[in-house]
């Protein structure tokens, strides 16, 4: 089942946990998890989410969230259920509705598109997102080509080169560096979309200062704190582990690049599901150490669900891998704060 109207498809409600499918099958010495941490949600994901459900609380009428305010089927799909209505694009909404701008971040032209129609705007913007933003906008005010290192398509990286469409140019992966042509060696500088594998980066980064010397770094660390914490800690689970299982959405960059980077890292084997009931008895097989994480925009109660279906196949000794301490908190859109209520 899908909503066609012109809303964000959402698949099917979310499965329920199915305990005791999993067989318990004889391994090799003990079987056990290895649980990383940090995982699952980031504060600006957190702010996202929040800034929906405050706005569902505190607005009458319907509010309207450009895109998925994350990227994860089962939030999209839970606040779908509380009332939200996700649309594709602005125009899609009536004329002087209240609109919530994602936390992927948009272009110039989306902000003046949904003016144009009279929306009430919330910009829902993950901050370090916004960083980037401002920092594409500072370089092209100083006549710099921008080198974006990310994923096109991707509506970060959409709305980032919204910022100064004239002066970026998309970088896909390290083999693009080899061959991206610029008009100025020289006033070059490069900035990534924050949730990309922090390797690969670097060695798109490593490739293009081949070939350009004077390519310029961004003031900070565009990859952000999250994503780089949650690829630490799965490097360390990843090995020891057999399997790496990983929590998370198929549009969701980070998490994709988790997989990865388990793979890289040592594990025999890892996979992705949305939902603990899409993990399969063949995926185990052999298996003595399971590895477990999740995406920055992943409710802990899918990792939980995953854990106890886990723990019907024998894996019932879970040791945390902590790589870092996570205590960032962003405050909510200032339409939402308390003192702004009306």
């Amino acid at each position: 089942m899908t909503i066609t109207n012109g809303r964000v498809p959402l698949d099917m409600p979310r499965p329920a946990l199915q305990r005791g499918r999993l067989q318990d099958l004889p391994v090799e010495g003990g079987k056990r998890i290895l649980l990383a941490t940090p995982r699952g949600y980031c504060a600006g994901v957190d702010r996202a989410v929040l800034a929906v459900e405050k706005a569902l609380e505190q607005y009458e009428g319907p509010i309207y969230v450009r895109k998925e305010i994350v990227h994860n089927k089962h939030v999209v799909s839970q606040l779908s259920e509380q009332g939200a209505i996700f649309v594709n694009e602005v125009d899609e909404i009536p004329t002087g509705s209240r609109v919530i701008f994602s936390a992927h971040g948009v272009s110039p032209m989306v902000v003046q598109a949904a003016a144009d129609r009279g929306l009430d705007a919330i910009d829902a913007t993950c901050p370090l997102v916004t960083k980037v933003h401002r920092e594409a906008m500072r370089f092209a005010r100083d006549d710099y080509e921008i080198l974006l290192v990310g994923h096109e398509g991707h509506e970060e990286v959409e709305g980032t080169a919204g910022h100064a469409p004239d002066r970026v140019t998309i970088v896909n992966n390290p083999d693009e560096a080899d061959t991206v042509q610029v008009q100025d060696p020289d006033k070059l500088v490069w900035l990534s979309q924050t949730t990309l594998s922090v390797d690969e980066t670097m060695e798109t980064v490593r490739r293009l200062r081949a070939r350009f010397p004077n390519l310029q770094d961004p003031p900070s660390d565009d990859i952000c704190y999250a994503t780089q914490n949650r690829q630490v800690a799965i490097k360390k689970v990843a090995a020891d582990a057999d399997v790496v299982i990983v929590v998370g959405s198929a549009n969701s960059s980070n998490s994709v690049r988790l997989v990865e980077v388990a793979l890289e890292y040592g594990a025999e084997r890892a996979y992705r599901v949305d939902y603990s009931t899409e993990i399969q008895q063949e995926w185990l097989e052999g298996a003595r150490t399971i590895g477990v994480t999740s995406g920055a925009s992943v409710p802990e109660g899918l990792v939980r669900e995953v854990l106890q279906e886990l723990e019907d196949a024998g894996y019932a000794d879970v040791t945390e891998v902590r790589t870092a301490e996570e205590d960032l908190i962003f405050s909510l859109p200032k339409e939402l704060r308390p003192s702004r209520r009306r």
